[in-house]
């Protein structure tokens, strides 16, 4: 029923910069902006309203114009206060604000009265639905109970002018095709269009993780999933030059400034793990490196989770899709780990992530065909039992140098601060 209705708007010219050039009667410039999840919380709902309200106004910012965002009585409101703005620029990175529902573009009108209340419906209607062959009812939401008139005369009263004025329109109370909704505030909100939101809980809310992020599909979606319940992200790289080139290391750039749209700002720390990757290839059987790598991998990712406060890891594993990836693999790979590793994508099919990954915007960034140092040394019968017994004698073969490496690897590392609005660096 929604899609009807946005097509409509599509067509009228409501979703090209407010008014797609034309001269109209109305323009939206406030959007109420609902939630849901967070409609449950008890006396702490609104520690989370207030971290949703930073990040619009962080969204925002992003955004042509100024806006004005403010919490009243269980709903949020951001209002245009310039003279102009970019109305589809608005819309797209809304879309991108986790805790959000429904995004509800809107006309402010000035209370002048029920009679020219009632010509303003008729005017709305007109312009933003040239097609008059549709049913509708009126959900009038009266706050303001000094209003002369109660919700249910307000929906009733509207509903009659409407009729009056397009005798083609039918009134459907179940079903309508265009939900026209009156909020009667200190101003008069009128919207008809519910825009879905991401969901998810507002960035912030839950602490922190680190990333464990490579230049494949699985990994971003991984980030962006937990990122969506509410943690904010850091990121961990590991780059094997001369075996990786810089080529992938942008990549791995361009996919965390893509995820960062959602998550805000994101601290990549790139890791030079060439010389662990080859002490390893060197004293340890060729069907157990990517297990072994992957261990110190996790290790380190560790270390550097807990110097920037974080609660846990996040991998983009799912079971079985490769190798490193059974449940004796993973068994053996979180031996290793004090600290929690958040799988989301651990009972995904590959083409559930990769439609996520589109969506996101992550996908075609992910495909190209750059190195990754996870796939250099893979052997070509990997062990896909790994005893854990069996793994951790033949890290004592590593025992020599490999502490030595991976504080050199720590102390090397580079750290990249990653933003939607970061200046390209190819």
């Amino acid at each position: 029923m929604q899609c009807r209705q946005n097509s409509i708007l599509f067509e009228t010219g409501y979703y090209s910069g407010g008014m797609g050039g034309k001269e109209k009667f109305m323009e939206f410039r406030a959007f109420l902006l609902k939630y849901a999840e967070i409609g449950v919380k008890g006396r702490n709902r609104y520690i989370f309203e207030d971290a949703l309200v930073r990040q619009i106004r962080y969204a925002l910012r992003r955004c042509e114009g100024e806006f004005s965002v403010r919490k009243e009585q269980g709903r949020i409101y951001a209002e245009v206060v310039s003279d102009s703005y970019d109305y589809d620029e608005v819309i797209e990175n809304l879309k991108r604000v986790f805790g959000l529902s429904h995004i509800c573009p809107m006309v402010q009108l000035e209370d002048e009265g029920f009679e020219k209340l009632g010509e303003d419906i008729i005017k709305y209607m007109d312009e933003v639905y040239p097609d008059k062959h549709l049913t509708f009812k009126v959900n009038a939401r009266r706050a303001r109970k000094n209003y002369p008139k109660s919700s249910m005369e307000v929906n009733c009263d509207l509903g009659e002018v409407l009729l009056n004025a397009f005798p083609e329109m039918q009134v459907d109370v179940h079903k309508p095709e265009v939900m026209l909704n009156v909020e009667i505030r200190e101003h008069i909100y009128v919207y008809s269009v519910v825009i879905p939101g991401p969901g998810g809980m507002p960035v912030g809310t839950a602490g922190k993780a680190m990333l464990l992020l490579s230049g494949g599909i699985d990994s971003p979606v991984a980030g962006y999933m937990i990122s969506k319940r509410g943690v904010r992200i850091d990121a961990v790289y590991f780059h094997a030059p001369p075996y990786t080139s810089e080529r992938a290391k942008q990549k791995v750039v361009d996919l965390a400034k893509e995820v960062s749209k959602y998550t805000g700002e994101i601290h990549l720390h790139v890791i030079n793990f060439t010389d662990i990757q080859m002490y390893i290839y060197d004293k340890c059987p060729h069907d157990e490196l990517t297990i072994i790598m992957r261990r110190y991998m996790m290790r380190i990712a560790e270390h550097l989770a807990k110097e920037s406060g974080c609660l846990g890891l996040i991998t983009g594993e799912s079971i079985g899709q490769v190798a490193s990836q059974t449940a004796a693999a993973l068994l053996v790979t979180n031996e290793v780990c004090t600290l929690p590793v958040y799988r989301p994508l651990i009972a995904f099919d590959k083409q559930d992530i990769v439609e996520i990954a589109e969506k996101i915007n992550t996908y075609e960034t992910s495909i190209l065909p750059y190195e990754d140092c996870c796939t250099i040394f893979v052997a070509k019968h990997p062990v896909t039992k790994p005893s854990l017994s069996i793994i951790k004698k033949h890290e004592t073969h590593l025992t020599e140098k490999i502490d030595e490496l991976v504080q050199t690897a720590l102390d090397t590392r580079e750290v990249i601060t990653v933003s939607a609005d970061m200046q390209e660096s190819r």
